[in-house]
Order: structure tokens, then C-alpha cells, then sequence
């Protein structure tokens, strides 16, 4: 039904250090590999709520940080479902091809291809 595509694995790159290499500490370095190899923001999503829980909770009288956090999440959590060009042409192919199996199982055959044009 749907194809579910991996992100290639990610080769750490210790022989070519990034632009910003030289501004991490050597803990972060360490961890720059595996923090390449993270596809999406879901975890940065949850980071920023349990944060700004515990903001909240901390300092509930400073409404305009509040806010300025709330904005934040509120942008990652759009950027999130914002779908690339290829997350769009995935999506399109996973629908074609679920409406094309019902059309089939209908005996109503493939339908045409709407997206080309």
C-alpha cells in the first residue's frame, strides 16, 4: 500500500568537518553524527513542549517569553507539515495508486493520471 522510504544511512564525517565544526564543543562534535542522521522534527517538537512546560510552570508571570515559546512551537509544528516537492510527489503516487487498487476491486479499471499535464 504505502511505500515507506528510508533516509540512506548517514557515513559519519570526521575527515570533512562541517562549516561549523570549529564552533562546537567536543561533546557536540561527538554527537554531530548521530544528530545527522535524525530525519524530521519530531523530536524537536517534543523538546520545545517539554521545555516550555517547564517554563511555564517555572516563570508563569513572564507571559512575553511564554509567548515568544509558544510562537516557536507553533512555526515548528507548521514547518512540520509543510511537505517537500517529493513528500508531495510520494503522497500523490501513494493516493493514485489507493484509488486505482478501488477502482480496480469496483471493476471501474485505472483511472487516468491527473497530475500529468
Amino acid at each position: 500500500m504505502f511505500s515507506r522510504h528510508k533516509k540512506p544511512s548517514v557515513k559519519p564525517r570526521a575527515e570533512t568537518p562541517g562549516f561549523y565544526t570549529e564552533a562546537l564543543s567536543e561533546a557536540e562534535r561527538i554527537r554531530l553524527p548521530k544528530a545527522r542522521e535524525v530525519e524530521g522534527i519530531d523530536e524537536e517538537i517534543a523538546l520545545l513542549r517539554v521545555r516550555l512546560f517547564q517554563f511555564a510552570k517555572e516563570h508563569p508571570d513572564q507571559l512575553d517569553l511564554l509567548l515568544k515559546g509558544v510562537t516557536l512551537l507553533v512555526r515548528a509544528v507548521a514547518t512540520k507539515y509543510r511537505l517537500s516537492p517529493k513528500a508531495k510527489k510520494d503522497l500523490t503516487e501513494s493516493l493514485e495508486g489507493i484509488i486505482n487498487g478501488i477502482g480496480r476491486g469496483m471493476g471501474l479499471g485505472e483511472f487516468d493520471d491527473a497530475t500529468e499535464g
